[in-house]
């Protein structure tokens, strides 16, 4: 492990370098490459050098202990480097982990009201705002590419694009059956229901990643509506493309144009298709990722609000918070990074049964 670190410290000093270099801003795509490979090993380069600085300490502290004046500090230092060493080395051991390819990616999110009628839509909206509100602390971007409203202000089905760094590595944990536990607003009796939503979050394909044969695809134009028909367009910019080998639908209605429409949708269709395609290859190989935390199988409950105690529980990590406000506020951060230590814990336990 550590002459791997050594290659990687002598990789992203040369990485630096070449980014010092002025000629090498004549190629803006190497540019882009190589600002991502210094944001990708950044961290395990800092941890490596902070355990190479930490090692010497530790020697240095065993030489003094021989030093009647001296070996009191110096055996706090060694216990202090010997427990830094401890807790370094194993976040390198979590850093070198295989990462998801797709974790830098931009994410298209769908939401889906589920069992509970308009209470379901209500909390499909409540998802959305959630999640608008945490790509917003993060200064992330939120595009709308398809919207099916109710007349009370519910979702019946939402699809949206965020734009920022890391998105998917972050947002890919919430895949799978919310369910809600709340006396909806249109209960007078005051009795607390029960409804769910579903979403789904697919890392956003370049061509590059996933190409299309432009033959296998049947597009509709239709004109957009909102909730109850309202906000017709005049023209049919709404566009629906069919994947006549799979038959996988997306739609797309929420730009002026059909062109941009079309755009979206096939930007859409790809990524269903690209998650789809890696989901078989996952199975024809192991069933080992289905068991991790991270995969968010749709038909699987994996968290409940529940309003009335204002609490709530992510079943998969057994994680219980009492702080639903400010969850539905979009502070989703302690919730995702402990799904992002459990699937760490995971992959490190697969790690080293493998080497057995």
């Amino acid at each position: 492990m550590m002459e791997k670190l050594r290659q990687l410290d002598l990789h992203f000093a040369d990485v630096e370098a070449r980014l010092g270099a002025g000629e090498t801003y004549a190629d803006p795509a190497l540019v882009a490459r190589l600002n991502k490979e210094q944001r990708e090993l950044e961290p395990v380069v800092r941890a490596y050098r902070d355990y190479c600085r930490r090692q010497n300490d530790l020697a240095d502290a065993a030489a003094l202990m021989s030093d009647a004046d001296m070996k009191e500090l110096a055996q706090e230092e060694y216990a202090a480097a010997k427990a830094d060493l401890e807790r370094l080395e194993e976040e390198i051991r979590i850093l070198l982990l295989p990462r998801d390819p797709d974790d830098d990616k931009n994410v298209i999110v769908e939401i889906r009201a589920g069992v509970g009628g308009e209470e379901a839509a209500l909390f499909a909206h409540s998802l959305f705002r959630m999640y608008s509100m945490y790509a917003d602390a993060r200064r992330w971007k939120v595009e709308v590419d398809s919207l099916n409203e109710t007349e009370l202000g519910g979702v019946k089905e939402i699809c949206f694009t965020i734009e920022g760094d890391g998105a998917y590595s972050r947002l890919k944990f919430e895949s799978g059956v919310h369910r809600v536990q709340r006396v909806p607003e249109t209960e007078s009796g005051g009795r607390i229901h029960t409804s769910t939503a579903t979403v789904a979050v697919l890392p956003e394909v370049d061509e590059v990643d996933f190409e299309l044969n432009p033959a296998d695809i049947e597009m509709q134009v239709f004109r957009s509506s909102g909730a109850g028909g309202q906000h017709v367009n005049k023209t049919s910019s709404a566009v629906r493309l069919i994947h006549r080998p799979t038959g996988t639908v997306v739609e797309c209605q929420q730009e002026r144009s059909q062109f941009q429409n079309r755009d979206k949708a096939m930007q859409l269709l790809r990524s269903r298709l690209y998650e789809e395609k890696v989901r078989e290859q996952e199975d024809a190989v192991t069933n080992q990722r289905r068991s991790q935390v991270g995969t968010g199988m749709r038909n699987e409950r994996i968290r409940t609000y529940n309003f009335p105690q204002g609490r709530l529980t992510d079943h998969r990590i057994g994680l219980t918070l009492y702080k639903l406000e400010s969850v539905m506020n979009g502070d989703l951060d302690e919730i995702i990074d402990g799904l992002t230590t459990a699937e760490q814990a995971e992959k490190l336990k697969n790690s080293q049964t493998e080497k057995r």
